[in-house]
């Protein structure tokens, strides 16, 4: 004898979770958001003909075709304004002129202007409150005469309607006007920012490979032990330069959504200004440093800041100034942090202007709500001095 066939458990229903159903909505397509609104008017446009089937006297095809005519044009609302808008709006006229009007097709008309308002562009939008007007003289044709404030204070609800859309269009495109605005502000601050840095780094080490290089062909043929120092002075300098180019590349890479966010290598401080004066006494210039053992402790953004502004300052020493020696002084005192490279150079010449350094260098300060000063040196030369807040 068999046993009965085991029955399988009934399965469980799937039931909507509140957190999933309001992110489903919003995945929905606007179009088919529009199409479902037309579907709506037209459903209770027809239940309410229909229901009005025995006064329209015989009128009822008719009646269905311009409730389809004012419904549908709501199913382009955000893709064609003006033209949905003006077709609905001639179609609601003519139902109150020919058929008996219906109560839901002013609704529509007025989801209609609202949406040009809304969607249209800033011209073309005011053609909504002169349609709405001769709508409002066709439809209200025959009540006007016995009411006439009726029209008027429907009209007023039309055009408030319009009103809100056109506003609420307005206030979008400031607000897309603003972040285009400010995306434009932060590119162009990004793009000043790795000039500054291509400036600071490459330019920098690319100047004392020539000043070596130079150097190098005057002592080739008398000196070919201190050539060779030069030589080797070039390589290091070149691979630093490498390295800066690198690091650089890393923050565009950065700026592309790839790569290390600090760049292939961290950038240079106040410890490594040391390292800068050697190397710039390997092409002949003699820099005398004195850091203060607080200004080691700033910080990063400061410190990267102070090394970058003697940087360039002592770029602009090997390349304009023919100066034998430089000091670079570094302080960290009374809540402020003072750089200050003096040369005994040629000076300031006739007509002098700060060049791209310069200003890099007063930029970087003014980000940093700082001051920078720079001229005639103590007892000549070139004199920068820059103060930086500590915070």
């Amino acid at each position: 004898m068999s046993s009965p066939p085991l029955s399988s458990p009934p399965r469980a229903r799937a039931v909507p979770q509140p957190g999933r159903l309001l992110p489903a909505l919003r995945a929905v397509p606007a179009d088919r958001w529009d199409v479902a609104l037309a579907g709506v008017f037209l459903l209770m446009m027809t239940v309410e003909r229909i229901g009005a089937a025995g006064r329209l006297h015989g009128d009822l095809p008719l009646a269905l075709a311009l409730s389809t005519t004012v419904a549908a044009p709501l199913a382009v609302r955000r893709t064609r304004p003006v033209a949905g808008y003006l077709v609905g709006a001639a179609a609601l006229s003519a139902e109150a002129l020919f058929v008996l009007p219906s109560p839901v097709s002013p609704y529509a008309d007025l989801v209609g202007l609202y949406s040009l308002g809304l969607y249209a562009p800033r011209r073309r939008a005011w053609t909504g409150p002169f349609a709405a007007l001769l709508g409002m003289a066709a439809y209200f044709a025959d009540l006007g005469r016995s009411y006439p404030v009726i029209p008027a204070g429907v009209l007023f609800l039309w055009l408030l309607g319009w009103a809100v859309g056109y506003g609420s269009a307005r206030r979008a495109e400031q607000r897309e006007s603003a972040r285009l605005l400010l995306r434009r502000e932060v590119v162009a601050e990004e793009r000043a920012r790795l000039a500054r840095e291509l400036h600071d780094s490459v330019g920098h080490t690319l100047n004392v490979v020539l000043v070596q290089a130079g150097a190098a062909r005057r002592l080739l043929d008398r000196e070919p032990e201190r050539t060779r120092e030069l030589l080797s002075g070039m390589e290091h300098t070149g691979r630093e330069a490498l390295d800066d180019l690198d690091r650089v590349l890393g923050l565009l890479r950065r700026g592309a959504g790839d790569g290390d966010p600090e760049g292939a290598a961290p950038q240079p401080g106040i410890a490594d200004l040391e390292r800068l004066a050697a190397r710039l006494g390997g092409a002949g210039l003699e820099v005398r440093l004195r850091i203060d053992p607080a200004a080691r402790r700033v910080p990063r953004s400061l410190d990267v800041s102070a090394y970058r502004i003697v940087q360039e300052a002592l770029t602009n020493t090997v390349k304009h100034a023919g100066a034998r020696s430089v000091g670079v002084t570094v302080r960290c005192a009374g809540g402020r942090l003072a750089v200050e490279v003096n040369d005994d150079g040629r000076g300031v010449p006739a007509g002098y202007a700060p060049g791209r350094g310069l200003l890099g260098v007063a930029e970087r300060v003014s980000v940093l709500g700082g001051r920078v000063e720079h001229g005639p040196g103590e007892p000549g030369g070139f004199r920068l001095r820059a103060e930086l807040p500590v915070p």
